[in-house]
């Protein structure tokens, strides 16, 4: 029993890595998505003991066509978020999630993190009073979760840093 859900697990992580391929080939992430959302709703199932609702899906499209997806307390905000992260984190550049609070930042990466790692992914979170190092970190993996006002600030330090080297 154990061996098979290893196998299957295995099977999981090699679709991802085979979307991965493809999307860093080229392929457009639209052509993607119906492969991705079911990789990602096998593993919410298989990790959290969770499946997506249609409505999820629905908003998961939504974000991904650049859309505001608007939906109620207790409608499953956190899991319909992990389909188009998943989604946009395949091209290798990252994927970023911006919360209300750092509270709902850490809690979200690590209620989420299972889906994601089953997928071959790595899951970071930014909130106040990181080390830069940790933060280099949290941006390096493949999806990183944060507030706004931290993606913000560490965007416009960057940009300060590469002013300085600029003119240094």
């Amino acid at each position: 029993d154990k061996s098979l859900r290893e196998r299957n697990a295995q099977k999981l992580h090699n679709c991802s890595l085979s979307l991965r391929y493809r999307a860093k080939s080229g392929e457009p992430l639209d052509r993607l998505l119906p492969e991705a959302y079911a990789l990602v709703a096998e593993s919410a199932a298989r990790t959290l003991g969770m499946r997506h609702f249609e409505v999820q899906y629905l908003g998961g499209i939504a974000i991904d066509r650049g859309c505001i997806a608007e939906m109620e307390t207790g409608e499953g905000k956190t899991l319909t978020a992990t389909l188009p992260l998943f989604l946009n984190a395949l091209s290798g550049r990252g994927a970023h999630l911006a919360t209300a609070n750092d509270y709902l930042a850490v809690r979200d990466a690590d209620w989420m993190r299972p889906v994601f790692n089953l997928l071959g992914m790595t899951v970071g979170a930014i909130r106040g009073g990181l080390s830069p190092a940790d933060r280099r970190a949290a941006y390096q993996c493949d999806v990183t979760y944060g507030t706004a006002r931290e993606f913000g600030f560490d965007f416009l330090r960057d940009r300060m840093l590469a002013r300085r080297v600029e003119e240094g």
